[in-house]
């Protein structure tokens, strides 16, 4: 199977996104040493999602972007190309069950973390001020996208209750816009083009480099059984 690649690099730092996997990625210090995770992301991603898993994956990089952002700490703003494209109703459908799931596990691996305050982790800084550490730090800053990625397409939305449930009025307002389904790219902070689609990526995207990093904190801080890995990460 063709994993198709979109390439966002700084210098040698790396990120890559898998087109045809909607929110899977890898980074790496150098392009080789995303494409060497890739394989091993897909697996893991489509036994998050209960699909079987091909014998053989081939990276095939079909987009670049050279970027001046910190993409070690995955900062992003690169829009794929097949982001540009319009919806149908089913696919967005099968999309938006897609980023529903990811909001209902990320808030399960919270609520299973049994200190939500309690961290293993040494304090580190990135592009937006310091790491969260905690399973707390992690899910509130998981959340609190939920009015900035809407609002990138001009979808008027809230970071109130959980995770979950901000999701699904974000969604909700959305589907009130009669012509949602046309994709219209939009020009948003920082001059960063966003589109329904993008928006649907990002949400999966954002949502699973926080829950590898939850994980992996509640795996060291708290014993290899203390979390349930709803996410199928392969670590």
């Amino acid at each position: 199977m063709i994993i198709k690649c979109i390439w966002e690099h700084n210098g040698g730092d790396s990120l890559l996104f898998a087109d045809n996997f909607v929110g899977a990625f890898t980074r790496g210090a150098s392009k080789n040493s995303a494409l060497q995770k890739m394989p091993a992301e897909i697996r893991s991603y489509l036994r998050w999602k209960g699909a079987s898993a091909p014998d053989s994956f081939e990276a095939e990089i079909i987009q670049e972007k050279q970027s001046e952002l910190t993409v070690s700490d995955a900062d992003s703003d690169v829009i794929f190309g097949s982001e540009r494209k319009e919806l149908c109703q089913s696919e967005y459908a099968e999309l938006k069950v897609l980023a529903l799931k990811s909001a209902q596990n990320f808030l399960t691996l919270y609520q299973a973390v049994p200190d939500k305050n309690k961290s293993c982790l040494p304090i580190r800084e990135t592009f937006y001020g310091k790491a969260p550490r905690t399973a707390f730090e992690m899910y509130e800053h998981t959340k609190n996208v939920n009015d900035y990625y809407f609002g990138e397409i001009d979808i008027p939305a809230d970071n109130e209750g959980d995770i979950l449930t901000c999701r699904e009025r974000g969604f909700a307002s959305l589907e009130n816009r009669p012509d949602f389904l046309k994709n219209t790219v939009f020009l948003g902070s920082y001059d960063e083009e966003w589109s329904l689609r993008k928006v649907l990526r990002r949400f999966i995207w954002h949502d699973r480099i926080h829950a590898k990093a939850m994980y992996r904190m509640a795996v060291k801080t708290f014993g290899p059984d203390a979390v349930p890995n709803v996410f199928r990460f392969d670590i």
